[in-house]
């Protein structure tokens, strides 16, 4: 609130600019970002701060806002209720996921004929807070689905550029592992060496859900079976659990493609192979057999994408809702509900005679008076609008 000092003239007319608007907070998709791993320690995110408006009409600076790089693939929901509100897809995709609060006006904004020195401005209105859970779902062409340390960590070293941790105990993998296999100048695709699963992950044994999940975008399957017996489970009973899982998580993962491949054929005398029941048989340590499951992986992701149509970003947009409610409390209160209503309120001085009038005003206009009527509100009950409570008495 500020006015023109003009020689004796003290208040020469109300030039108090607007304070800036706040902060937008965006989430991005972005293909350099391969995980979600710095939310872990660092799960807030603030966008900057409007500034305030200053005397002679400066209006002040709108708050920085903020974007967040996520990975492709990441899908935003509630924390509180689970709804999905974004998949950010592809590589580019943004979405507002709070916004800055609007700045307030400055007094200048309410000259009138009526009101010639308005002696209040409005209050900054605060930002919006929220809280989201984010998981990344990843997409890819070929994931590798055995059970642990059946060679899968070995395989995507051995066909990509990927260096997972490999070693000769099970689950050294804990996390997926993505590696861009590379056959010529127009193709490539993308492999994903998903964390051993275990009988029972259908079921949440193990970190059954949290694995499985990562299969759900992949175009083909790999299901990697030992052919040596493992914890004396056959290669051919590995396969049916893997399948029974996977279909026990989600049944149409049983209609994509699949190459069941052979792992560790140096181990395995070559007559104890039958080669007719595995689409492949390699071995990731001398490569036999590497570059046939190479050629099969490509012919299958190709004909799968020409099926397929591209995948799109999915965001859910929500009109910001008009108009005002009254709602009856427990204990005979009275709650107005309405996102233009509750702003009025917000962004305006209550301590002041002048501003409390022009609230008045405005709430009369939104037609709040008339739906307190009708709600049946007396002389001396309690009406809450936002953070501020008032006793209302009858205007007539």
């Amino acid at each position: 609130m500020s006015f023109r000092r003009e020689g004796p003239v003290v208040n020469g007319g109300p030039n108090g600019g607007d304070g800036g608007n706040g902060g937008d907070i965006w989430l991005v998709a972005d293909h350099n970002v391969a995980s979600l791993l710095a939310f872990r320690d660092h799960p807030h995110r603030r966008a900057g701060d409007g500034v305030h408006g200053k005397g002679k009409d400066l209006h002040g600076r709108r708050g920085e806002s903020l974007e967040v790089t996520v990975p492709e693939g990441t899908v935003v929901s509630d924390l509180y209720t689970g709804e999905v509100l974004a998949e950010l897809n592809n590589h580019g995709d943004r979405w507002m996921a709070v916004a800055g609060g609007r700045g307030g006006r400055g007094n200048a904004r309410f000259l009138s004929n009526r009101r010639r020195a308005p002696t209040f401005a409005e209050q900054g209105e605060h930002g919006e807070e929220r809280w989201f859970r984010l998981e990344i779902r990843l997409m890819a062409d070929v994931a590798l689905v055995g059970f642990p340390n059946v060679g899968k960590s070995t395989l995507i070293s051995v066909i990509s550029a990927a260096r997972p941790r490999i070693a000769d105990y099970p689950f050294t993998t804990l996390e997926p592992n993505l590696g861009v296999v590379s056959i010529d100048d127009d193709t490539s695709f993308t492999v994903a060496d998903i964390p051993g699963l275990i009988e029972g992950a259908s079921e949440g044994r193990g970190l059954g859900h949290r694995f499985l999940r990562h299969v759900e975008r992949a175009r083909v399957l790999c299901i990697m079976v030992d052919l040596a017996p493992l914890d004396g489970v056959g290669p051919t009973e590995q396969e049916e659990i893997l399948l029974r899982e996977l279909g026990q998580y989600r049944p149409e993962l049983l209609e994509r493609p699949r190459i069941v491949v052979g792992t560790k054929a140096d181990l395995v005398p070559t007559d104890a192979v039958d080669s007719d029941n595995f689409d492949a048989v390699i071995s990731a340590v001398t490569r036999d057999g590497v570059r046939d499951l190479v050629g099969q992986m490509a012919s299958m992701v190709h004909a799968s994408r020409a099926d397929e149509p591209a995948v799109d970003g999915m965001v859910v947009l929500r009109p910001e809702p008009t108009g005002a409610v009254v709602e009856r409390t427990d204990d005979g209160e009275y709650v107005v509900l309405g996102r233009d209503v509750e702003r009025v309120v917000a962004l305006n001085d209550v301590t002041t005679a002048e501003a409390l009038a022009y609230i008045d005003q405005r709430l009369e206009r939104l037609g709040v008076l008339r739906l307190l009527a009708r709600a049946g509100v007396a002389d001396g009950d309690i009406v809450h609008i936002g953070e501020f409570s008032f006793e209302y008495r009858s205007p007539h």
